[in-house]
């Protein structure tokens, strides 16, 4: 029986550490794998050399301010270093904060992975029809038609430079998928993560001060080249918040890839997303999903436990048989 007991520790052990694996999605930010030439951090020394600022952006010891609570302000900041990482995650603390009650403010921020940098245009201070990943974190609504969401809305888009944000329907019509988040005048810290492996885009927060990710947007099939640059934008209008961004980190993450995805030149691959379906047909669909949800970690686990439990039971039935044919053999001598 020590044998049996050694084989179910090993088992227990090994499905521990595979659900350890499957479970820990969102890096913890370890330092060793922190770029330091493409994060922004206090008391961001690297601005003016490694980030670039534009229009209203202030910076500050303790924040980069990309608009102020005032009208018709538009401010970015953005890093100067492409990025040539294949897998990578960026977490930004960021403030959003006025004196506009509630529905009487905008216009929110986004969080840019493009070719071109210091574009300033329409979209939350940013150009239209850019090449590569935005996230928006949109504070106002201005599709009076779309109840079927809460704002702060954040949504993800994938555009190749033919797409068009559409600012009077917030978006829905190149929309990746996106969640509700009450990320405004909150008295703590509020945090986004953005992550890129695989081909697979995962979209995190942590606002509510529980020091725990919260899935946002997942969603496969995802392309997006090496050598684009990371920033920062944000908007007004007739309404008006402060805009702060007070760090974004970004992590390189250790992943394996094949052979033939290594020989890949990936600067030149043309950024998009395989659909089960158009997007434009999101717009009448309030979760926002393109693909079924893929299992979470909690769903592996109780795989695993109960694969684990049924290979205890055999186990155990199999050991009591066993010993029972030991008994009945030693009566015969």
């Amino acid at each position: 029986m020590s044998g049996f007991r050694t084989f179910l520790g090993s088992t227990f052990i090994f499905l521990l550490v595979e659900y350890c694996l499957v479970g820990c999605d969102i890096t913890d930010g370890n330092a060793e794998h922190l770029k330091r030439e493409h994060s922004l951090t206090k008391p961001y020394q690297g601005v003016g050399s490694q980030w670039d600022f534009w229009g209203s952006t202030l910076v500050t010891s303790s924040f980069v301010r990309l608009t102020q609570d005032e009208r018709s302000k538009q401010g970015s900041i953005w890093n100067t270093v492409p990025c040539y990482l294949k897998d990578w995650e960026m977490h930004v603390q960021f403030k959003v904060h006025g004196s506009g009650k509630k529905n009487l403010h905008g216009d929110g921020i986004a969080i840019w992975y493009t070719k071109d940098r210091l574009h300033p245009g329409p979209v939350f201070g940013n150009q239209d029809q850019f090449h590569g990943l935005a996230i928006f974190l949109d504070t106002f609504r201005n599709d009076l038609h779309g109840m079927d969401r809460s704002f702060p809305f954040i949504s993800a888009m994938v555009n190749n430079g033919t797409l068009s944000y559409d600012h009077g329907k917030d978006g829905r019509s190149s929309e990746l998928g996106g969640c509700s988040a009450d990320i405004r005048n909150r008295d703590f810290d509020t945090y986004l993560a953005i992550r890129y492996s695989r081909g697979r885009l995962t979209v995190m927060v942590d606002v509510d001060d529980k020091n725990e990710w919260k899935e946002c947007i997942d969603i496969g099939g995802v392309r997006l080249p090496t050598g684009y640059f990371f920033g920062a934008s944000a908007a007004t209008g007739d309404l008006s918040d402060n805009h702060d961004i007070i760090s974004m980190k970004l992590y390189q993450l250790m992943v394996d890839h094949t052979q033939d995805e290594e020989n890949l030149d990936w600067t030149k691959i043309e950024p998009s997303v395989s659909f089960f379906r158009s997007p434009k047909d999101n717009i009448d669909d309030p979760t926002g999903n393109f693909r079924g949800t893929a299992l979470t970690g909690w769903k592996v686990f109780l795989l695993l436990l109960c694969a684990l439990l049924g290979i205890i039971v055999c186990a155990v039935v199999g050991a009591v048989v066993f010993q029972k044919r030991q008994e009945r053999n030693k009566r015969f001598y």
